[in-house]
């Protein structure tokens, strides 16, 4: 057993506790109620802490309210004897390196890497060159040959100390020449765009602020395509542009302009630049595509909202997913009559569905979850129950073989549309996420760079098991714990899911669940209903009306690990984030005798006003809106806040939410906890309703490291301390 190993162990069985110091307890404030009354299509819904739906820098009761709230916590989760032994061993896990997939333009390639000790990751680039390994640097964080010519083009670290200032995304020139990239602070995501010279090192005058996306450079690197709010207060103003470098934004001519809020445009251009192809989005499973003569409208002198659309697909129930514009050929992804998706050729010039070719036809058995053009290669990144598998094609949908990757595991490719050779990261449960560089033609598949990790991976065992559902439906689910672990139907458990969104729990290496496995703990990753796992029809089955399947999976999850020895209900604790957050709220609401422990992070969880507040409206094709008589009836019947009735024994739970979030209003964690607080027969020093609102942070990202140390030593505390490990 290794000195780490060894420390866990100890940190396990000996040094944790199953309570709270006396001198920590704090009781709950009393939250002032204020009851507002709705009536919302013949109900009355009472609600006692409408006054908690305020920021703090709009009100200074909320801000001393929610000061006190983090207090308590702060207090009795730093007085746990684990807590502090946690942050020195959460330490060197979170800070493994990370590196990711290069782009290459020019003659350069491009990437981030982050050393373990350094708050936010920077970017760099090197001379290409066929298989160009990075790895090896001062500090030995990564394995592989050495790359002694790498530079440091952008460092977000520099910029701000507190490191709460993000590097949200960038894209070098076709040159390599120039970088436009996004930064943001304190996890806001109001992402600022600038320019670099690569060169150079040096700052161009040009910003826009606004939220922005990227569309696309032009081919001589002199101009680009953008999106953002019009108006930063109003996250339905978003409107798309064409920039010139040197000219003022405010001559930027525009193309295109949100027109409801549920709707969300987007644009990108094609590498020659001739094409722009602009995407209206309906939801995550629907949206409509058109496309436009950029070059013919760059020639007419650019008139702003001039450019002529041609519609490739409108009105049609399916996702329409450009993944390369060749010459005058899209390569266009669609769920259209193919729920787990088809790849189809449309000629620009004639877009009509009727005049769409077929490359790739959808398979029964897996889902086409992307392609790229890579050097006169099309290839595919699939995923069956699960997990990751790439195979290449010709442009005419021949198979031309698959790319064999190292185990079952997640995969995401990087290429560019000039050459064969690029990149793919893998990673799995217990497998650190690795960058490989292939060449695409042959197959063959070379280590770039892999973080070394404090722990051996090889440790734990990874499972995969088929849940059936209340309805009979078979629910995917990993089970992850350390190897040789005795079941006795007491293990501490904690059951992850998310369920919605079109978006699946692809298998990735966590180095933080260590602690969790060496002290006996089962982690499981449930593949709900309402994510992308098996195509469109699973997604759809778990949106709108069709939302209780999602939490009735999570359920058959809980109770096949319970019926299956591994726990029991008072040993069984769940975790989820944003939907996932209105997952476990959901469930401590609906099955509280199932479940000892939650943490809802950054939750939705009054569902009838969510729509109101923030980006909300956006999510309304997912979830439907309480404006509509049918689509409340949906949302009533599980809206968590409105489902706290009082004398009920929930399990403890543990809300956060981030101040600065611009997706999800904090005043969901807000008003859930202080109804549990006022309503529920919880013990508050044994299994208590606890809220942390994190002053500097959004909706996760971008926070520097001290933060990310300190909130996983405050949820594996929790976690520790409510299902037992405790001993």
């Amino acid at each position: 057993m290794t000195a780490f190993a060894r420390t866990l162990s100890i940190l396990a069985f000996s040094q944790l506790c199953i309570c709270v110091p006396a001198d920590a307890l704090v009781p709950p404030p009393a939250t002032r109620s204020e009851p507002v009354s709705d009536l919302v299509h013949g109900e009355t819904i009472v609600d006692e802490y409408r006054w908690l739906e305020m920021l703090e820098k709009d009100s200074p009761e909320v801000l001393a309210w929610t000061t006190i709230q983090n207090d308590r916590t702060q207090s009795i989760l730093n007085a746990l004897p684990c807590h502090a032994q946690l942050e020195k061993q959460l330490a060197p896990l979170m800070s493994i390196g990370s590196v990711g997939l290069p782009k290459r333009e020019g003659a350069s390639a491009f990437w981030t890497e982050r050393e373990g000790n350094q708050n936010q990751p920077i970017l760099y680039f090197a001379p290409d060159c066929a298989a160009p390994a990075i790895s090896g640097s001062a500090t030995n964080s990564f394995v592989g040959p050495s790359r002694a010519d790498k530079k440091v083009l952008l460092d977000v670290n520099t910029i701000d100390a507190k490191g709460l200032t993000s590097l949200d995304w960038w894209e070098p020139s076709q040159d390599g020449r120039r970088i436009a990239f996004g930064i943001s602070k304190s996890g806001s995501e109001m992402s600022v765009l600038h320019l670099l010279d690569v060169a150079s090192g040096q700052w161009l005058s040009d910003e826009i602020s606004g939220k922005v996306s990227f569309g696309g450079w032009s081919p001589n690197g002199d101009a680009f395509l953008y999106s953002r709010l019009a108006d930063p207060a109003d996250p339905y103003s978003r409107e798309i542009r064409w920039h010139q470098i040197g000219v003022h934004t405010q001559q930027d001519p525009l193309i295109y302009k949100q027109k409801e809020p549920s709707v969300v445009p987007g644009a990108g251009l094609s590498r020659d630049g001739r094409w722009i192809i602009v995407s209206q989005s309906r939801g995550w499973q629907s949206n409509d595509l058109f496309v436009g003569d950029f070059a013919q409208w760059q020639r007419a002198g650019m008139p702003s909202g001039a450019i002529t659309l041609v519609p490739v697909a409108v009105d049609l129930d399916g996702n329409f997913r450009p993944s390369a514009i060749i010459g005058d050929t899209m390569y266009m992804l669609s769920s259209l009559d193919t729920p787990k998706g088809s790849l189809w050729a449309v000629d620009m010039n004639s877009p009509a569905r009727a005049n769409w070719k077929s490359v790739i036809a959808m398979r029964a058995d897996e889902v086409l979850e992307s392609v790229a053009y890579c050097g006169g290669l099309l290839v595919a990144s699939y995923s069956k129950d699960v997990c990751s598998r790439i195979e290449r094609f010709t442009t005419s949908g021949q198979s031309l073989g698959e790319i064999k990757l190292p185990g079952l595991g997640s995969a995401s490719i990087a290429t560019d549309e000039t050459r064969t050779n690029g990149f793919v990261s893998y990673t799995s449960f217990n497998e650190p996420r690795s960058i490989y560089s292939v060449d695409f033609k042959s197959g063959s598949m070379t280590l770039w760079a892999r973080p070394t990790v404090p722990i051996d991976p090889s440790s734990v065992t990874v499972s995969q098991v088929f849940v059936p559902s209340k309805d009979g439906t078979k629910i995917p689910m990993f089970i992850v714990h350390k190897a040789g672990l005795v079941l006795s139907g007491d293990s501490p458990t904690i059951l992850y899911g998310y369920g919605g969104f079109n978006v699946s729990l692809d298998p990735a290496f966590n180095a933080t669940n260590w602690p969790w496995y060496e002290g006996g703990g089962v982690y499981a990753i449930a593949n709900l209903r309402g994510g992308s796992e098996y195509g469109e029809e699973w997604h759809k089955s778990g949106m709108r009306a069709n939302k209780q399947n999602v939490f009735d999976d999570f359920y058959a999850c809980a109770e096949w690990l319970i019926s299956s020895k591994f726990t029991n209900p008072s040993h069984l604790a769940i975790q989820g984030g944003s939907n996932g957050g209105l997952l476990t709220g959901v469930a401590v609401t609906q099955r509280p005798e199932l479940f000892c422990a939650a943490i809802s992070a950054v939750p939705l969880l009054d569902m009838i006003r969510y729509q109101q507040f923030l980006m909300a409206k956006f999510w309304v094709p997912e979830y439907g809106s309480s404006d509509d008589a049918e689509q409340f009836g949906w949302i009533r019947k599980y809206s968590p806040y409105h489902h706290v009735t009082n004398g009920t024994k929930y399990p403890a739970v543990l809300f956060t939410a981030g101040e600065n979030d611009s997706r999800v209003h904090p005043l969901h964690a807000r008003k859930m906890t202080a109804r549990m607080q006022a309503l529920s027969a919880n013990d508050q020093d044994i299994d208590p309703i606890l809220l942390w609102v994190d002053r500097n942070a959004g909706h996760g990202q971008g926070k520097p490291l001290a933060n990310r140390i300190a909130e996983k030593a405050d949820q594996w505390s929790f976690m520790m301390w409510q299902t037992g490990m405790c001993r």
